[in-house]
């Protein structure tokens, strides 16, 4: 542990900060796999949804620097390939 006050209120930020980035890669996973329930059950009108809270979710997760901005649209692009059904 750091005897630094400064270091010590860094460590507690830096938890902080990796909760919240924990938080938005739960959540792309999570609407990831309801998106490729939605398909194989395929119920167009669930998959729809669920891809436009996935794709709005990921690009939050970039611009909150979360995720790096490639593996952001690697993700866009994967959901839009299960969207499409190939």
């Amino acid at each position: 542990m750091a005897n630094i006050p400064s270091q010590k209120k860094r460590i507690e930020r830096a938890a902080r900060e990796r909760l919240e980035n924990r938080r938005y890669t739960s959540r792309i996973k999570t609407y990831f796999r309801r998106l490729e329930r939605a398909m194989a059950a395929g119920d167009e009108a669930a998959a729809d949804a669920e891809h436009r809270v996935l794709v709005r979710s990921i690009d939050k997760a970039v611009k909150g620097g979360a995720i790096h901005r490639n593996t952001g649209a690697r993700r866009k692009s994967r959901a839009a390939r299960v969207r499409s059904g190939a």
